[in-house]
């Protein structure tokens, strides 16, 4: 169950070892379906970037966004890793969830 005050960091990704897209939202459920209708940023419309592969919940709005950054400077072999620790196979968790 998802908490109206919680906040998510999030990986999407455009396949099985591909290109990958941190962000952070207040509304999964709003924002996922946004990145699937390419209403996203260009970079994840014109890579086509709409698998959810990892996401994260925290309670607090300045915490998720300094998580955001800090996996964003990571090099892709740490986000890689860190994916395949919790979805080794890339599926899009997003149809698992429920509001």
């Amino acid at each position: 169950m998802i908490d109206e005050k919680q906040y998510f960091v999030y990986i999407l990704a455009s396949g099985i070892g591909r290109k990958v897209y941190v962000g952070v939202t207040n509304n999964l459920f709003r924002r996922i379906p946004e990145h699937k209708a390419g209403k996203g940023g260009t970079y994840t419309r014109e890579n086509r970037i709409d698998r959810l592969v990892y996401y994260e919940v925290h309670t607090d709005v300045a915490m998720a966004i300094l998580r955001e950054k800090r996996i964003k400077r990571w090099s892709r072999r740490d986000k890689v890793t860190m994916i395949e620790r919790e979805n080794p196979n890339w599926v899009d968790l997003f149809p698992r969830l429920r509001p």
